[in-house]
């Protein structure tokens, strides 16, 4: 177990894309959690809980710069440190 004082808060809106303005690296050094209409998702690229979405990747769909195409998806977002 890890001591929760060492742990970053979360924030509002997170991205995985180190190019992203909303990137954090200090939150990806611990394991968190995402949950969506109360089911867990393990491929979220991007949240913002007070806009309640998520960008997930659309298949093996790339853009012209390889990187995925995402699509956004409704819903209540909780996140959480596993």
């Amino acid at each position: 177990m890890t001591d929760t004082t060492t742990r970053p808060a979360l924030p509002d809106h997170l991205s995985i894309d180190p190019r992203s303005p909303h990137y954090v690296a200090a939150v990806f050094e611990h394991d968190i959690g995402i949950r969506l209409n109360d089911k867990e998702r393990n491929d979220v690229a991007e949240y913002c809980i007070s806009e309640a979405w998520v960008k997930v990747p659309a298949g093996k769909t790339v853009d012209r710069k390889g990187q995925p195409m995402l699509i956004k998806i409704k819903g209540k977002v909780e996140v959480f440190y596993k």
